[in-house]
């Protein structure tokens, strides 16, 4: 008999579950996650499940993780203090794909360096200027990234750039070509960044998670979700914690499959921060060809062809007062709901929020609260932000009582951006307590927290809403309307025939919104999804039979859809992809790119079959370090030629190995 547990942490809940021999569900179980130490919600969830079963911990055979935590920091602009050294590239190309803004200020080196298409070198690497620049700033950052021209057809300069980072400082160095093997400088260059940022937080999670089950007695090994569904070992999501990306929604469409058998649907995973959407076709999700996309930022990670919203329970209501029509909009970024902090500090929100309500003038920071994160890295902090860090000390406060002057908004939003800061505010959580569609938290408190808002004036003068309920109502419409343009929008972005216009644009067309409310005057419009929705998430059940009667379709809400992400984290299989490429730089040579440098062949045939060798041994060997058994290989060739009078001529060929198997599970 195999048991095998499955934990996913995310925003707002740790979930838990015990299978047996992979076809039954025997215990789940939610907790909170703890952000300034997560091992206490997982140890809660992980108590929970095996006190349910009665199973002992040692029973446990096999221990997998699924995270939103690195989606999440990347949604909501968090992560680490890094650097940048961008070699052979220009200073206009970190405007390309978006590198100045996934480097957020953080300081960048452009330096001398990088190959040509052919693997040869443009120019030595400027060895001195990297050494000034890791000596002048090793000391403020959490990690570096480097990305060469042209690394994945050479990486001689990354892998050299990265020996001096590690000889001058110790810091952990993420290089570009070591996360993906396709050309796109500029994108490698932000997927390296995002992946330097990351480290720290991933590492942290996986330590406190291996540690949490050591102190329990579970002594089996654990895997981590990756963003395409697979699993892969701790130590290689150590190394890539980048790859674990859509980790917990991959994670939840696995789930769904399992749960429901759905050959062909859309699937919603609804959490505390995002929205996650995906199509499930023949069963199978598909991958992204462009790589995924998390936020604003298109990274090179394979991942599954996900649709990543700033929208949940947890999301922060903004009201759109200039208008002379009140307004609500949902997310991007998460807030910790007022009713939940009000069950953890009691006296201090209570307090402040009858003293608002006492106010005759709405205040600008009405229901919102502030407390410091603590165990985070400090480094790199400027004196406002630590003069914020001491005044907010270890309790929670009122924002208003934080902030003094109009520029510290500036330094909290630094603050809030590196988690040092979490800030709590009204959420659609709240409005569901008010309507009665939850009750796990504080319902006074959040009532307080609407009636404040909903006191707050627009253009015209009036009043946002006349009631806390009549608000509450507003917020849940609103969070049905955002998740149907989000399941429209990633409904038009997989239809086959193209509508040519963007996906965005067609799900709020007027003709679209009139033909869902079913028009009827001289033109009759009828518009829906022509697919069941599958809703996921312990808040799916509350939230998505709306939805599902706004898009005329079937709304799936299967048992056990508030733990899918547990579940797909230990029914997926250990899949490991490599890739590598010839080309032909000039008649008669085939050049194989390697990691360790290029290399040269008289014939094409020659060169392929030397490179898929080499990329069988890569895949094998890291499915079987990840914990692979009865591995099965699989091997795709892409080859490009042209016909030159009237013969056929090489010009490029990719391989691509695929090493795939369960992990192996010890029964007992």
């Amino acid at each position: 008999m195999a048991l095998l547990l499955g934990v996913d942490t995310g925003g707002t809940y740790t979930d838990a579950v015990l299978i047996r021999d992979e076809t039954d569900v025997i215990a789940s179980a939610k907790a909170l996650t703890t952000r300034a130490d997560l091992a206490i919600g997982i140890g809660a969830a992980i108590r929970s499940v095996l006190s349910q079963s009665g199973e002992p911990a040692q029973n446990v055979s096999m221990a997998s993780l699924s995270t939103t935590l690195a989606t999440n920091a990347l949604v909501e602009g968090q992560g680490g203090r890094i650097a940048l050294i961008y070699i052979g590239f220009k200073e206009r190309d970190l405007a390309a794909h978006g590198l100045s803004d996934a480097l957020k200020g953080d300081p960048c080196l452009i330096c001398a360096g990088g190959h040509n298409h052919a693997g040869a070198p443009v120019v030595d690497l400027d060895e001195a200027a990297i050494r000034a620049f890791v000596k002048e700033h090793h000391g403020s950052v959490s990690g570096f990234a480097v990305a060469a021209q042209f690394a994945t057809r050479n990486p001689a300069h990354e892998l050299r750039a990265a020996e001096l980072i590690a000889e001058l400082s110790g810091r952990p160095v993420s290089a570009s070509h070591h996360l993906s093997a396709r050309l796109n400088g500029p994108k490698r260059a932000v997927t390296a960044v995002l992946n330097a940022r990351l480290i720290g937080m991933i590492d942290r999670l996986i330590n406190r998670a291996e540690q949490t089950l050591i102190d329990l007695g579970i002594g089996a090994p654990m895997m981590v979700v990756r963003g395409d569904g697979a699993l892969i070992s701790a130590a290689q999501a150590r190394e890539r914690p980048i790859e674990t990306i859509l980790s917990g929604p991959a994670a939840s469409i696995v789930g769904a499959r399992w749960l429901t058998g759905a050959e062909h649907a859309l699937v919603s995973d609804i959490g505390g921060t995002t929205t996650d959407v995906a199509l499930l076709k023949d069963g199978r999700p598909a991958i992204d060809p462009a790589g995924a996309r998390v936020g604003p930022f298109r990274t090179m990670v394979e991942a599954v062809a996900m649709r990543t919203t700033g929208l949940g329970g947890d999301s922060e209501v903004h009201v759109m007062a200039e208008g002379l029509k009140a307004g609500l909009f949902l997310g991007p970024k998460r807030v910790l709901p007022v009713s939940l902090l009000a069950t953890e500090a009691p006296d201090v929100v209570h307090r402040a929020l009858d003293a608002q309500l006492r106010n005759s003038v709405p205040g600008e920071h009405d229901a919102r609260f502030l407390r410091a994160v603590s165990g985070l890295s400090q480094e790199g902090l400027g004196p406002r932000e630590r003069a914020l860090l001491d005044r907010i000390g270890d309790q929670v406060h009122p924002q208003d009582a934080v902030l003094r002057t109009r520029i510290e908004h500036g330094a909290l939003k630094r603050l809030v951006d590196r988690g040092l800061v979490q800030v709590s505010g009204l959420t659609p959580s709240d409005a569901s307590h008010e309507l009665g569609l939850l009750t796990a938290w504080d319902g006074e408190a959040a009532t307080k927290a609407l009636a404040l808002v909903a006191r707050k004036r627009t253009g015209n003068g009036e009043v946002v809403s006349r009631s806390a309920g009549d608000l509450a109502r507003m917020i849940v419409d609103q969070l049905t309307h955002q998740t149907t343009l989000a399941l429209l929008e990633a409904a038009f972005a997989e239809e086959e025939d193209a509508f040519d216009l963007p996906e965005d644009v067609l799900a709020r067309h007027v003709l679209m919104q009139r033909g869902l409310s079913g028009h009827r005057g001289l033109i009759r419009l009828s518009a829906g999804l022509n697919v069941p929705v599958v809703g996921l998430g312990a808040s799916a059940n509350v939230y998505y039979p709306a939805v599902g009667q706004r898009l005329g379709a079937e709304m799936v809400l299967p048992e056990h859809a508030g733990v899918a992400n547990a579940i797909g984290a230990v029914v997926g299989r250990v899949t490991m992809r490599r890739s590598g490429t010839v080309t032909s730089p000039s008649e008669g040579k085939y050049r194989v790119h390697f990691e360790d440098g290029p290399k040269d062949f008289p014939d094409h045939e020659i060169a392929l079959q030397v490179l898929e060798d080499s990329l069988r041994d890569q895949a094998r060997e890291q499915a079987v370090l990840a914990g692979a058994g009865d591995i099965q290989i699989g091997v795709n060739r892409e080859i490009r030629s042209a016909t030159v009078e009237m013969r056929s001529v090489f010009i490029e060929a990719t391989v691509t190995v695929e090493a795939a198997g369960r992990p192996r599970v010890a029964t007992g």
